[in-house]
């Protein structure tokens, strides 16, 4: 018993939808693999469902790049403006750059510096003697800073103990304005007071 035709048009139930998304990208993929394997041909494939999500199937001899290239060259279909092909070139230049600020710092730290020559190892001995002055002189700078820091603390303390001392003044005062303050004095053994 032979399958039904159906009519294709879009399925409006979501969840049909997705399961038979699901079934023919399988399906799809699966025969990707097989002509790959029988008719030895080089597919690349690369399916977007609705969520966004992609799945790619490229021949295990190939990549998705090099596909992409080969089509370019024998469709003239141009896929990669100026642009891209620029920004391909800056990403190029970087990547060297930072492969060689890499081997710099591996230089610097003392590490792999058996392939360095003598001018370069020269060069890196100035630049370690005045990276180590500098650090030198900011390290003479902090007993400076650290006595500026403690001035400026006495000072504020100064400030702050004559605030205090002003405070107390001021209080005596109101407290001497308000009622005379009188000292009474008692010895200190009261019985030979009256023997006396």
């Amino acid at each position: 018993m032979g399958r039904g035709k159906i009519e294709i048009k879009r399925i409006e139930n979501t969840n049909n939808r997705q399961v038979t998304y699901s079934k023919r990208k399988n399906g799809i993929i699966k025969k990707a693999k097989e002509i790959t394997v029988l008719c030895d041909a080089n597919v690349s494939l690369v399916v977007y469902g609705s969520s966004g999500k992609m799945y790619e199937y490229c021949s295990p001899n190939t990549n998705l790049t090099d596909m992409l290239d080969r089509y370019q060259r024998l469709s003239g279909n141009k896929l990669w403006d100026a642009k891209h092909e620029n920004l391909q070139i800056e990403i190029d230049r970087i990547k060297k750059e930072n492969e060689s600020m890499q081997i710099e710092l591996r230089h610097l730290k003392g590490e792999d510096i058996t392939s360095l020559n003598y001018e370069e190892l020269i060069v890196f001995e100035d630049a370690l003697e005045n990276g180590l002055t500098h650090i030198r002189e900011k390290k003479d700078e902090i007993p400076q800073i650290m006595r500026k820091h403690e001035q400026a603390l006495e000072e504020e303390n100064k400030h702050l103990m004559y605030m205090v001392q002003q405070s107390e003044m001021a209080a005596m005062g109101d407290y001497q304005a308000d009622e005379p303050f009188s000292f009474r004095v008692q010895p200190m053994q009261p019985n030979l007071h009256e023997r006396m």
